[in-house]
């Protein structure tokens, strides 16, 4: 039985619909786990109480960017391990990052037989205004699934409703709910949960219900305009190798004018055209640096200092603790840093991030973690900014678990692509074999050298 949660924005007659039909026993594949309202107030919440449903408000009021409320989103089907999405009069738009995390498991129900008065802008009462001013004779509801195109998914099921003489947007919509959508929708839903509850078989956990505590990278990425500079530490999905990526992106010209170059079993990063550089003393750096087993990898000049220490003999928290955030005022950017150690075909890695305690120049947060032993295909994921903003704000909690999945290639296409295009620019990979400690590398510049 997969978990199914309905999102609504008003009086939830199509939730209704679903309670209905799940009571009736027409949906022996889906728990209906979650009602998730738009807004608080809503009449959708008092019939999902009355059924015994939970019921929450991901307000879109509280977010001041579409980003930071689709990461909302996606924390709450995560924690309700939600495997399906019916969305049943939700009245904000979806972004990639959901979209992406539940690809052709949301379902839509649109008022109309698409690709009829349907796309951006039709909705509620418009789409039925716009088929009578048309003067159609025949209207309709669609079940689709939803993608990046307003209305655009993969069709599921139709039902044409005829327009009588005399009415009003009003008593179409009314006749259009009661002889399409509120039959249309929990058969679809019905069709899609038999369907991928047979697909998974009894014996086998879903694939959403196994990775629902960590997404997959892309997903992350796709939630994230500008994380900024981003570190991944972890393991390959067929366990045989450590997987390290640093990426960097930049909304200046200073900061888009690099790349990254090899050297010295590292890289380096290095102005795209010399004759464009600003200011180098925060940009030009090694990101990469190796010391016997260990890899060491930063968004600064703090790569030598962990280095050196290193090489001395003392820990990486010693020498991040000289160290703060970078002095870039009013962001305060923060340092990133990891070291991944391959020794006798095992593994470890650590992650640290030195921030600014509330955008105070004077106070500094220092926050480290340690990972033995990852599991394959697992790793965290570092970055220094949540999401665009001015000031942009920095990463907040522990470094996010997410899978990673494929080959070197497979991951650096899907790491790379994933990333906003309009601000990236390089990508760094690496796999280290646990068992020779032979290294792949993979370098991307969005940009080349003059």
């Amino acid at each position: 039985m997969l978990n199914v949660a309905v999102l609504v924005s008003g009086g939830g007659t199509n939730l209704q619909a679903i309670l209905d039909a799940k009571a009736a026993g027409a949906l022996p594949h889906a728990k209906i786990a979650l009602v998730l309202a738009s807004k608080p107030g809503v009449y959708a919440l008092e019939r999902a109480s009355k059924a015994g449903v939970p019921g929450i408000v991901v307000a879109r009021k509280s977010y001041a960017a579409p980003e930071e409320y689709d990461a909302a989103l996606l924390a709450a089907l995560r924690e309700h391990r939600i495997d399906v999405v019916v969305l049943a009069g939700f009245l904000s738009i979806l972004g990639p990052s959901v979209i992406t995390a539940y690809s052709e498991r949301i379902l839509n129900v649109h008022p109309s037989l698409i690709p009829s008065f349907c796309g951006a802008g039709y909705y509620g009462l418009r789409v039925h205004e716009a088929a009578l001013a048309k003067g159609v004779k025949v209207t309709g509801a669609t079940v689709h699934f939803v993608n990046e195109v307003p209305d655009g998914g993969r069709i599921l099921l139709q039902q044409a409703v005829d327009v009588l003489p005399g009415d009003t947007p009003e008593t179409l919509q009314k006749r259009v709910m009661e002889q399409a959508e509120w039959k249309l929708l929990p058969r679809a839903l019905a069709q899609l949960t038999e369907e991928l509850d047979a697909a998974d078989g009894p014996a086998a956990p879903r694939k959403e219900e196994k990775d629902m505590d960590h997404l997959s990278l892309a997903a992350e990425l796709a939630v994230n305009t500008y994380p900024g500079r981003g570190i991944v530490l972890g393991r390959s999905e067929d366990g045989k190798s450590a997987v390290i990526a640093y990426f960097i992106m930049g909304r200046s010209a200073n900061s888009r004018n690099r790349v990254f170059t090899a050297k010295d079993g590292g890289i380096i990063t290095e102005a795209a055209d010399p004759s464009k550089l600003e200011d180098p003393s925060l940009i030009i750096y090694a990101p990469v640096r190796v010391l016997g087993k260990t890899t060491i990898v930063t968004n600064g000049d703090q790569t030598d200092t962990i280095y050196d220490h290193l090489a001395a003999g003392k820990g990486f928290a010693k020498a991040l603790r000289t160290r703060t955030f970078e002095p870039d005022s009013p962001n305060f950017t923060p340092r990133i840093s990891g070291i991944v150690k391959v020794k006798d075909g095992a593994m470890k890695y650590k992650l640290s991030i030195l921030k600014s305690d509330g955008g105070n120049a004077d106070s500094v947060e220092r926050f480290f973690f340690e990972y033995d032993q990852p599991v394959a295909g697992e790793g965290r994921f570092i970055h220094t900014y949540r999401c665009d903003g001015s000031p942009i704000p920095s990463f907040a909690g522990e470094p996010e678990h997410v899978r990673l999945m494929g080959d070197i290639d497979t991951f650096t296409r899907m790491v790379w692509n994933s990333l906003n295009e309009d601000n990236k620019v390089s990508l760094f990979v690496r796999y280290i074999d646990l068992a020779t400690g032979k290294t792949q590398d993979r370098i991307v510049n969005k940009y080349e050298k003059v």
